[in-house]
């Protein structure tokens, strides 16, 4: 492998991992995750759309009524 190359590919691989911990860290779901795993381990069922998973994730976090710190 040329030099130039293994080096465009690992820095995709550190960019895409600081962006997925970045997000892990401020909460935001990763659909892409999601979708893989249900095409993998429940091939019997069909993954949400991005619309519907963001929507079931945002509720399942903030949708539970009085917020826990007051």
């Amino acid at each position: 492998m040329r030099r130039s190359t293994w080096l465009a590919e690992t820095l995709s691989r550190i960019w895409n991992t600081a962006v997925h911990g970045a997000r892990l860290a401020v909460g935001v779901p990763d659909y892409e995750a999601y979708a893989a795993h249900v095409r993998a381990q429940h091939p019997d069922r069909e993954p949400m759309d991005r619309k519907a998973f963001f929507a079931e994730r945002m509720q399942a976090r903030y949708g539970k009524g009085r917020s826990r710190c007051c």
